[in-house]
């Protein structure tokens, strides 16, 4: 196993790492209680994270003096699992809300901080782990299951292994399991997953230029619609609106309630606005800055105005009681008239063609000096 997979703690920058130090384990949380008195004293519950995405929340019952960054070895069926210790105190009782911990025999015990033999048997776990990918995915060809092994992991005594799938449709793995438990002799578990949730698991970089989110901070998936990119008037593009995970971005929930909000304020886009100049139509709208842009056109752009939010309702309202104002502008300036824009007339669409013109070099002036000697 190489040293790069080594779990680190401590904190060598930044802040102490028994607060809210950074670390090299996704979904990190920060931690804001961390310096109050008593924060571990309400409760012995402890967040504690394994490889990747995958967290478990345990009970201290042996008072262990843990802080952020401890490699404890915690209680598993069968045997034990070895993992980080990522959040202490208060916030943890939040967070066992979020991930809907009902039952009190979900939450297990931890045992120890993890001994040098605990880490060597780990380190043989994790450097099995690809190989026994690798092969599994084989095996599952040899069947005809329909099914991708996206990833796997051992527990951290090496006595049991997880297989994360993907599968679009209901896949019988029992002689799977048979085959898996044969060749890699532990116990094996089957776990499905989505498009969303491995992404998260192998992580990468986004289009914008960020580490994943469902690899770093996201825990739960929302469903995400393509109705929250028409509220916010981004282009329905499949190829720009998906992520890494081919699904649609995680990230376009995060703006869509400002942009719905802000979208209230504007006029419906079904209504005309009429002038003593003529009927103006609906363009388009920079819904963060409440401005509206009409047409003269109904089809096409033609004599475009631009005019904020409040003065189309008020031109709206005049229109309501009989009323037409000389212009859309609230002081009355009028834009020249112009006719549809026709792009393929422009003369700068055809600049790259012409060819370039060399230049003629200037006959030279004679020097005085010249023929003489």
């Amino acid at each position: 196993m190489s040293k790069d997979y080594e779990i680190k703690t401590g904190c060598d920058r930044g802040l102490c790492h028994q607060a809210i130090g950074r670390q090299d384990r996704q979904l990190n949380t920060y931690d804001w209680l961390a310096d109050v008195p008593g924060n571990t004293d309400d409760t012995d519950l402890v967040e504690v994270q394994f490889k990747h995405t995958r967290k478990g929340y345990y009970h201290n019952v042996n008072n262990l003096e843990l802080k952020k960054g401890d490699i404890v070895a915690v209680e598993a069926n069968p045997g034990h699992d070895i993992g980080v210790v990522t959040l202490t105190g208060r916030l943890v009782k939040l967070q066992i809300k979020k991930a809907n911990l009902k039952s009190s025999e979900e939450i297990r015990r931890i045992y120890r901080i993890a001994r040098p033999v605990d880490m060597e048997k780990f380190y043989e776990a994790k450097s099995r782990e690809h190989a026994t990918m690798i092969e599994s995915r084989q095996i599952a060809k040899n069947l005809g299951l329909k099914m991708k092994i996206g990833d796997v992991e051992y527990q951290g005594d090496c006595n049991k292994a997880i297989f994360y799938y993907i599968a679009d449709e209901r896949v019988d793995f029992r002689q799977l399991i048979k085959d898996l438990a044969a060749t890699f002799h532990v116990r094996i578990e089957m776990k499905q997953i989505g498009a969303r949730q491995e992404a998260g698991r192998i992580g990468g970089t986004g289009p914008c230029g960020r580490e994943l989110c469902c690899a770093t901070w996201m825990k739960n998936f929302v469903s995400v619609g393509t109705s929250a990119a028409r509220f916010q008037d981004i282009s329905l593009n499949p190829q720009k609106l998906a992520g890494m995970c081919a699904k649609l971005k995680c990230c376009l929930n995060y703006e869509v309630d400002a942009y719905v909000e802000a979208g209230r304020k504007l006029p419906s886009r079904d209504i005309q606005l009429q002038t003593q100049d003529g009927d103006y139509y609906f363009f388009k709208s920079d819904i963060m800055a409440g401005l509206v842009t009409y047409s003269t056109d109904k089809n096409i752009a033609a004599n475009l105005e631009t005019i904020t939010a409040q003065r189309a309702r008020q031109v709206i309202e005049m229109n309501r009681r009989g009323e037409k104002p000389e212009s859309l502008q609230e002081d009355g300036f009028k834009n020249e008239p112009q006719g549809p824009i026709d792009l393929a007339t422009q003369d700068n669409i055809t600049r790259f063609d012409r060819s370039k013109k060399k230049k003629k070099k200037k006959p030279r002036k004679p020097h005085p000096k010249d023929g003489k000697e």
